[in-house]
């Protein structure tokens, strides 16, 4: 059984203040998006210009950090936030939500159409390819590194396993309610075995993600498609991620065994097969126009 890194979330630390990978991680993804932007504008085919790129991107980082904040805030842990209120502020401790984050950037983009007078799908579609890039880096960098938001038990044997040194009380806990199970494997590893989640949304949901909505979006489409294939696309991937990452303690599995982040990706797979379906009857521009 592999045994996570335990890496220091502190790149450089200057007395109080610390440079963190987690975000460090975000600042990566930002620089991925504006580079991917550049690269999609000198190709052509685009309503977008560079100036329209440099200005949407202080629209995108509010978007997500507000977003992603308050989605973690309302959708995950409400209860205890409204009774400790300014635990809100405190982002450097972790608590991010992509659903928050995605609805954040949504409206980002919605307002953004509005001032610049142009169609909102073309800057959907714009926007889609350049985005899981960043969700990869966050993965890696805030998730995999911190040791948090690990997966659920599996086979010690599997080539796969890795134990969490962060997971000690949660293993401990399933020691105690399934010990016929785990006693002997927890005493033999001082841990039990589990899923490096972090790693697997780091391969569905960006790169993956990446590398079919790069492709798909380097020919003419009808406007709207890349887009939902975007929702499609990460609700795929984040519902199956979800089936090795352990829920949350606070929360644990909702209706039909489903997980907080599976409920929250039904409505985007819905919404993005819809959407592939509506938009691919129109007939696409004879160049691209994303």
């Amino acid at each position: 059984m592999l045994i996570h890194p335990q890496f220091n979330p502190a790149i450089i630390e200057f007395g109080p203040l610390a440079i963190r990978w987690y975000a460090v991680s975000f600042i990566v993804g930002f620089i991925l998006f504006m580079w991917l932007g550049r690269r999609r504008i000198r190709a052509g085919h685009t309503v977008f210009t560079q100036e329209m790129l440099d200005n949407f991107f202080t629209w995108g980082v509010l978007g997500v950090i507000l977003g992603g904040r308050l989605g973690y805030v309302l959708f995950y842990r409400p209860d205890f936030y409204f009774a400790h209120p300014m635990e809100i502020f405190k982002v450097w401790q972790g608590g991010m939500s992509f659903h928050g984050g995605f609805l954040g950037v949504l409206i980002a983009m919605v307002l953004f159409a509005r001032k610049y007078r142009i169609s909102v799908l073309k800057v959907f579609d714009f926007i889609a390819p350049l985005t899981p890039l960043g969700f990869a880096a966050v993965r890696l960098g805030g998730n995999f590194v911190n040791g948090e938001l690990w997966g659920r038990v599996t086979d010690p044997n599997a080539f796969w396993a890795m134990g969490f040194p962060q997971a000690a009380e949660a293993d401990r806990q399933l020691v105690l309610a399934d010990p016929e199970r785990w006693a002997a494997v927890f005493e033999q590893y001082g841990m039990l075995p589990r899923h490096p989640s972090q790693l697997y949304q780091a391969a569905l949901e960006g790169l993956l993600l990446f590398a079919v909505l790069w492709w798909f979006s380097g020919k003419p489409r009808p406007d709207g498609q890349t887009a939902s294939l975007f929702l499609l696309g990460y609700g795929v991937a984040r519902f199956i991620a979800e089936f090795a990452r352990e829920p949350d303690d606070f929360l644990g599995l909702l209706s039909l065994g489903l997980s907080m982040g599976q409920w929250l990706s039904l409505p985007m797979m819905i919404l993005g097969l819809i959407g592939m379906i509506w938009f691919g009857r129109r007939r696409p521009p004879a160049q691209t126009a994303a």
